[in-house]
């Protein structure tokens, strides 16, 4: 049986929908296929790289882009990881099941932040947040749960 396809789309394609293709490539690379882009693009979060390391995965080879410059495939399943690309998500023809998952932006949580570990703490939140709902895949993916 074909694994699915999974698009992670988030607004700038720069940290939550990285590191959800991070994950799902490390964790789930078995069960689907994934893929990730933002309704607009922002360039790789340094600080996404650095908390997905600390967890053991190497999202650095990885790059920003929007949904037209993937490649032209079917894709099972849209993720949208947070409002604006929920709001502007494209559309896909097709079978393609669009869900939205929202997770809390890090680099808005840390823009306040007094130091580096201030600064690193919400993108590790927001990391285990997003690889719990990975390590879930494919099954939450039919009902949208976060676990």
């Amino acid at each position: 049986m074909a694994r699915p396809t999974v698009l992670f789309l988030c607004t700038g394609n720069s940290c939550r929908s990285q590191m959800a293709e991070g994950f799902a490539r490390s964790l789930k690379s078995s069960e689907i296929e994934a893929y990730s882009a933002g309704v607009e693009r922002h360039g790789l979060n340094p600080d996404a790289v650095r908390v997905m390391a600390e967890a053991g995965v190497d999202i650095s080879g990885q790059s920003s882009k929007t949904v037209d410059e993937l490649p032209s495939l079917r894709f099972d399943y849209v993720v949208t990881l947070c409002g604006h690309a929920s709001e502007n998500c494209p559309f896909f023809p097709g079978a393609t099941k669009r869900l939205h998952v929202g997770f809390d932006d890090p680099p808005s949580l840390a823009k306040n932040a007094k130091n580096e570990e201030e600064r690193l703490a919400p993108y590790r939140t927001v990391r285990d947040a997003i690889r719990r709902f990975v390590e879930a895949m494919p099954g939450n993916l039919q009902t949208g749960n976060r676990q």
